[in-house]
């Protein structure tokens, strides 16, 4: 019995298209909505108690294979039995019902709720967690935990002046920091203040907003396939390391720290060699900089590993999360990356002890149904038929993410041609995302299989002979 069976025995067979996407009921409730809620990114209302399995169903009755998963946040599957057994569990209705401040009130069983879940997955090197709400609320507190840090460390441990105290409600130094976090272009790392200065993806999305003066160093613009441009592209990512170097010790202040995706994904998800990775890490050692890495996005198991970072063979200072945990925060190791003195790390919930059930949930399924292997064995099946695609389709272009589970992605020459692919994929029923200006990202949840993966194959073949 396949994966997908034991969970989904009555999943879909294949898609079933009865409308335009969005039909009309979508499109009704859609305006219904628009009345008291901002619907303009929404693409069409869908149905969450009849979604199933790797199919998800729109208002209209519409069934689509979804590779695309919420933004990669569906690990198990739509409506998992296991995660609903969760959802009606007595624990579940207390942490519900009576939502703790974990910081002061920290419950009974929340130790074993992390050390079950969560830190049974810590990254290598990170055996403690901060549990946070969202992506980007996990990169504010690392950001927040890299000037702490750093902070304390500058100030030797010794007790803040007075100076200090009163400068700081002024919002100036030297109560304040003129430090610095270091991000990549084409990065992206959320949408609050903080995140969003580090956030490089899209002019959209940072218009409007005042933003931190925070430097940026080059991502590595490689040539695929990889192997084929193995000496131009060690080229491009030695002059980025280079660029790297320079900006951290020539910077007017301090470099807290340095934040990079494994792989950037709205950006386009761009891949680099575990090589660039490795010389991030010694770069940031040598210069005491915090190295965060980002895998809201990548972690989860959705690359074949638990995080995509493994990969590479690197240990960073923190390492964030969010979307396939269902949870987020970050993992570090260093005790003073917790914060000095209480309340500095701080807000009312700091997490959400549901979510932390949610998480062990999916983390006990990886492992008891070792869908990390069905992720790396689906994933370079799914690869090599996409691969015979880009063969036989010229506009089909910069296929990447070969060994990387489901971190499959590739362009179409322009925008205009990209966006129309998306929507061909639907009418035909292949939800999938785009990211970056040219990209299309597939991020199937881990219960993905091959004979999902000829269903995607077969709509892509339909989709890009009518382009």
């Amino acid at each position: 019995m396949s994966i997908s069976e034991k969970y989904f025995p009555q999943e879909p067979k294949a898609p079933c298209i009865k409308t335009t996407i969005p039909g009309p009921v979508s499109k009704a409730k859609l305006e219904e909505l628009s009345t008291v809620f901002d619907t303009k990114a929404a693409y069409f209302i869908t149905d969450y108690y009849k979604s199933l399995g790797n199919y998800i169903i729109d208002a209209d009755g519409n069934t689509l294979l979804d590779s695309y998963c919420q933004i990669s946040s569906i690990a198990l599957g739509y409506n998992n039995p296991e995660l609903l057994k969760t959802a009606h569990s007595n624990e579940m209705a207390v942490a519900l019902c009576n939502r703790p401040a974990l910081a002061c009130f920290p419950s009974t069983d929340y130790y074993e709720i992390l050390r079950e879940g969560l830190l049974s997955v810590a990254p290598k090197g990170l055996n403690r967690v901060c549990t946070a709400h969202t992506g980007s609320d996990a990169n504010e507190m690392a950001y927040k935990a890299a000037f702490m840090f750093q902070a304390y460390k500058q100030r030797g441990g010794k007790p803040f002046t007075a100076e200090e105290l009163s400068s700081v409600m002024e919002n100036k130094l030297p109560g304040t920091s003129d430090m610095v976090i270091l991000s990549f272009k084409k990065a992206f790392h959320g949408r609050l203040f903080g995140s969003l200065s580090t956030t490089r993806s899209k002019a959209i999305h940072k218009l409007d907003i005042p933003a931190f003066d925070w430097p940026q160093a080059p991502f590595p613009s490689l040539k695929y396939p990889l192997e084929k441009y193995e000496i131009e592209n060690k080229e491009e990512e030695e002059r980025c390391l280079k660029k790297l170097e320079e900006i951290i010790t020539s910077y007017p202040t301090k470099v807290a720290a340095v934040i990079v995706e494994p792989v950037q994904s709205e950006g386009g998800d761009n891949h680099a060699s575990p090589a660039f990775f490795q010389g991030i890490r010694n770069i940031t050692k040598k210069h005491d900089v915090i190295l965060i890495i980002d895998e809201v996005q990548t972690g989860g198991g959705g690359s074949g590993k638990m995080w995509l970072h493994e990969h590479y063979d690197i240990v960073p200072d923190i390492m964030t999360f969010s979307k396939k945990m269902q949870n987020a925060g970050f993992f570090f190791s260093e005790e003073g990356l917790a914060g000095d003195q209480p309340f500095r790390q701080f807000n009312t919930w700091c997490g959400d002890p549901s979510k932390a059930l949610i998480a062990k949930t999916i983390i006990e399924q990886i492992k008891n149904e070792n869908l990390l292997k069905n992720t790396t064995e689906t994933g370079d099946y799914l690869y090599g038929k996409i691969e015979e695609l880009s063969e036989k389709y010229d506009k089909l272009l910069n296929l990447r993410g070969k060994g990387r589970g489901f971190f499959i992605a590739f362009d179409l020459e322009t925008p205009a041609l990209r966006n129309q692919l998306v929507t061909e994929c639907k009418s035909l029923g292949l939800n999938i995302g785009g990211c970056g200006d040219q990209g299309i990202r597939l991020r199937p949840a881990l219960v993905f299989e091959k004979k999902h993966a000829d269903i995607l194959v077969g709509i892509l073949d339909q989709a890009f002979a009518k382009l």
